[in-house]
């Protein structure tokens, strides 16, 4: 019902479905009528002057059907696509608006299924209840009263049969209903495998796993294909079920309507003209199954998709705040740990201030806590305790978009889209120039590749940048944060792919181009951030030391330790 709302705009298209597919049932339900005439007065009394007539009627009757079942299905076309596009549009909005934590939760196989499968299986059911419903409803009534008008005794037949095929859908339903949610859960599986193999394919074939994840593919498919067979196998059931109704039906109006002409109460024409009415009526039936079937699809889909645009965003925007502290960041007895996590906190007290234009870096062995620490900034996750602040306002109190306007992050995985070298780069700003573009490339050093390119920065770069090397997809990760100008840039071991030579280099660029900027460094690497103003080391999820270089090395143990695990003979590593 809720979803519901997303077909108003829709709704003349939706009025219109049923109007015009009245038209096209009540020449349906006129054709027997006529075909009797044709039969009773022409064929059998030879009377070549109702026959020509009647069946020219008949002809124009049917193209006039033929018209209103064309408009039907156009009007019904376009009020379910529709809501089928707004639907899917929100749904994608909200996904976009979840926070890290909420799309784990839900998985990126099962939110791709909801995008499609589960979107699609609603617009189906759309396009179904404007036309067939009507359609069939109308054959039900319409054919009922038409053979009602024919012989009240036909009136016997439809009053068992049609009971009897009610209670057939209902009984099969209402074991088949439960089953379309474990399909959908199933269908989410196959999903989430196929996109883990597809995204880590370069980590599937380098340690030959293709077997095994050949096998858990097919795990996960066996399993879907026991739960649709489930429903396949009681939704088997109902068409036979509900063939043999009918015929036994049709046999029955035979036999009173032989009675009947025999009596001669009825002429041939008109038992042919009930025949087809009681088969209209009761294939009327059966295609509202098919309906109850596409229900019971549908609502569950629906309940999955409700799921999605029910859940409010674990990371929402504040009132809106305006920092006056242009670049600077803050953290003030800063804790945190990941939801559903147990144990220690992943930080831990964290108290530190980032003054605006400064370079720092921060440092420490792989799981203490750096990356957590950053991610706190654009408020990708939210602290459990204690304060960030951006340019002197708790980040709580910003519109994420105005936040995260003033952070450029460069992630430790390069995310590239499949579009061109400038489109990639032009992410940073929407409205750079050519020449802003290549002014941010030379800067972190991607013109370098871009010029050896064969359409130079018109060149498009396949899927999440395979056509790249993890150095070059850095790199214009890089320019694209530097397009932003933003007033932090964070670096998240995203340069952990270039030698130190090209890293020096694109560092001093950096600091050259981008005076003023916050400049906040994680890295594994000394030697990539000895040079900066001062370097936070952090050890389990604690900062215990925060200085620059040569200070560190005389008051922090950790610090040395890392110092002293990096040097080789020849000097660092």
């Amino acid at each position: 019902m809720k979803l519901r709302s997303y077909l108003k705009p829709y709704l003349l298209f939706a009025l219109l479905t049923p109007l015009t597919m009245i038209g096209e049932v009540a020449v349906d339900l006129l054709q027997p009528k006529l075909l009797s005439q044709i039969v009773d007065d022409g064929v059998l009394p030879q009377n070549m002057d109702v026959i020509i007539p009647t069946g020219v009627i008949m002809l124009l009757t049917i193209i006039a059907g033929g018209c209103f079942g064309v408009g039907s299905s156009a009007f019904s076309g376009m009020a379910s696509q529709g809501f089928a596009r707004d639907l899917r549009n929100d749904v994608f909005r909200k996904v976009m608006r979840l926070s890290f934590q909420q799309t784990d939760k839900f998985t990126t196989g099962s939110l791709v299924t909801r995008l499609t499968a589960d979107i699609t299986a609603i617009q189906q059911l759309v396009d179904f209840s404007l036309r067939m419903l009507v359609r069939n409803l109308m054959f039900l009534i319409g054919g009922v009263f038409m053979m009602m008008q024919l012989n009240v005794r036909f009136g016997i037949v439809i009053a068992i049969s049609l009971p009897i095929e009610v209670l057939i859908v209902v009984f099969v339903m209402k074991f088949a209903n439960p089953l379309y949610g474990i399909v959908a859960g199933r269908l989410d599986g196959v999903n989430s495998v196929m996109q883990e193999n597809v995204t880590g394919a370069r980590v599937v074939k380098a340690y030959v796993r293709e077997e095994h994840e050949t096998k858990r593919f097919d795990k996960a498919n066996g399993d879907l294909m026991t739960a649709n067979l489930k429903v396949m196998r009681l939704v088997a059931l109902l068409q036979p079920l509900l063939m043999i109704a009918m015929n036994a039906a049709v046999i029955a109006v035979i036999y009173i309507g032989g009675l009947q002409v025999e009596a001669s109460e009825m002429k041939v024409g008109e038992v042919m003209a009930a025949v087809t009415y009681v088969t209209q009526i009761l294939h009327g039936i059966m295609m509202l199954s098919m309906m109850f079937q596409s229900i019971s699809r549908a609502s569950a889909s629906a309940k999955r998709l409700r799921e999605v645009l029910d859940t409010e965003p674990a990371v929402a925007d504040g009132e809106g705040a305006n920092g006056t502290e242009k670049g600077t960041v803050e953290f003030r007895g800063v804790s945190f740990r990941y939801p559903s996590s147990v144990g220690r906190p992943v930080l831990d007290g964290i108290d530190l201030k980032i003054k605006s234009g400064e370079n720092l870096a921060i440092l420490g062995a792989t799981g203490s806590g750096k990356s957590s620490l950053v991610n706190l900034i654009p408020r990708f996750y939210d602290a459990v305790e204690g304060e960030v602040l951006v340019d002197g306002e708790n980040v709580r109190s910003y519109k994420l978009d105005e936040l995260r306007q003033r952070i450029g992050i460069v992630l430790q995985k390069s995310e590239l889209f499949s579009a061109t070298v400038a489109e990639n780069i032009s992410w940073g700003d929407k409205n750079a120039s050519r020449e802003d573009i290549e002014t941010a490339a030379a800067i972190a050093r991607a013109d370098e590749f871009i010029d050896r390119m064969p359409d130079g920065y018109d060149t498009r770069i396949a899927e999440k940048g395979a056509s790249l090397s993890g150095g070059q997809k850095q790199r214009l990760s890089i320019a694209r944060a530097v397009l932003k100008k933003p007033e932090i840039l964070i670096f998240d071991d995203s340069t952990s792919a270039l030698d130190l030579r090209t890293e020096a280099d694109l560092r001093k660029r950096l600091r050259e181009s981008l005076a003023g900027t916050t400049v906040i460094t994680i890295a594994q690497r000394i030697a990539s951030v000895r040079d900066c103003d001062r370097i936070a080391v952090l050890d389990h999820g604690r900062i215990v030391g925060c200085a620059p270089h040569d200070e560190l090395m005389k008051s922090c143990e950790v610090y040395q330790d890392i110092y002293r695990s990096q040097v080789k003979e020849g000097g660092e590593g």
